[in-house]
């Protein structure tokens, strides 16, 4: 994984040792707003206005954070707007890289830099932390406007409706009071929850994620037998923050992090609603199997050390889903 340590590369592990074994992440360091005319948002500074063709988005289409802003990208029609560069799935010791030796990689098409860490040092020469993807970066300006994917999905959902034309909104401003409550759970027991799980390094840290996680999903298995998405009727904010895990529970986290209680396969409701998800137009699109299956099972040696690559599951996600006629 490694981090930059003011301005110099790191290749350390997360270290669990005053934790009780458990794994804590760190914040996101950088957290500016594209806004419509460019005024501040609810934290950083101003300058960032919503135009077409100025930011450019770094992803790992592994990751399930970066993989939440190419949701949004696609659903908004941000695609023709904002451009991307793909890292390689495999995170060794130099972190993300822009390696091509992989299909769907693109390299740095910005500056042509060889590993992701650079794009933080040209930001900041002397930043610390780790290295992240999704990176939203300012063409403009040459700063990085913001590494925290769910600010960046806030940002997409809104800031450039008067670019594209598309009003679609999946954070309404009526559901977001009873939708904070359901995204910190998520957030917390589901898709940090299966990270909690994997990088356990004690029994009793791995033993509370996991009970929380199948509590939450047991949880989620519930609510959607009674609802055809997490808050009612309409689609929004918090199905896709929650759908990345998913798509990548019974290829990766089952077996890989550990998480083999019960497979989302085996959850009728939940299952229906992932197969849902995925087939909403534009969303297959942003799913990419081959780098997520890739990426855990390789790069994470205090896991895996003999980096073998499971077949994995053979999963119908295009089966019909059913849920149509869910009420409400």
């Amino acid at each position: 994984m490694g981090q930059l340590v003011k301005g110099e590369w790191h290749d350390e592990w997360y270290d669990t040792s005053k934790t009780g074994g458990a794994f804590v992440r760190t914040d996101a360091a950088f957290r500016n707003w594209v806004t419509p005319d460019g005024a501040a948002g609810p934290s950083g500074k101003s300058g960032f206005k919503a135009e077409s063709g100025r930011y450019h988005l770094y992803v790992s289409y592994a990751c399930p954070w970066a993989h939440r802003t190419l949701i949004f990208r696609a659903l908004k029609g941000l695609t023709d707007h904002i451009d991307i560069s793909v890292v390689h799935p495999d995170m060794l010791s130099d972190g993300w890289t822009f390696a091509t030796d992989f299909p769907g990689t693109t390299g740095d098409r910005q500056f042509g830099l060889p590993f992701l860490r650079d794009i933080y040092i040209r930001a900041l020469p002397d930043v610390s932390g780790r290295v992240t993807v999704p990176i939203l970066w300012d063409k403009a300006s040459g700063q990085i406007v913001s590494n925290e994917s769910s600010e960046i999905i806030r940002m997409f959902n809104s800031a450039f409706d008067g670019v594209t034309g598309n009003s679609d909104d999946y954070w309404p401003e009526d559901l977001r009071h009873a939708m904070e409550p359901v995204n910190a759970r998520i957030y917390d027991t589901v898709n940090n929850g299966v990270y909690k799980a994997g990088f356990a390094t004690t029994q009793a840290a791995y033993d509370k994620a996991v009970e929380a996680l199948f509590d939450s999903l047991d949880w989620l298995e519930d609510r959607l037998s009674h609802t055809r998405y997490l808050m009612g009727a309409r689609v929004t904010e918090a199905d896709w923050r929650l759908f990345p895990t998913l798509i990548r529970f019974d290829p990766v986290y089952h077996g890989h992090f550990k998480c083999n209680r019960r497979r989302i396969v085996d959850y009728p409701h939940l299952w229906a609603y992932t197969r849902e998800l995925y087939q909403w137009p534009g969303v297959a699109g942003t799913v990419f199997f081959d780098h997520f299956i890739r990426h855990y099972h390789y790069s994470h040696e205090t896991i895996n050390p003999h980096r073998i690559v499971p077949i994995g599951p053979v999963i119908d996600y295009d089966a019909p889903h059913g849920r149509a006629n869910m009420v409400p």
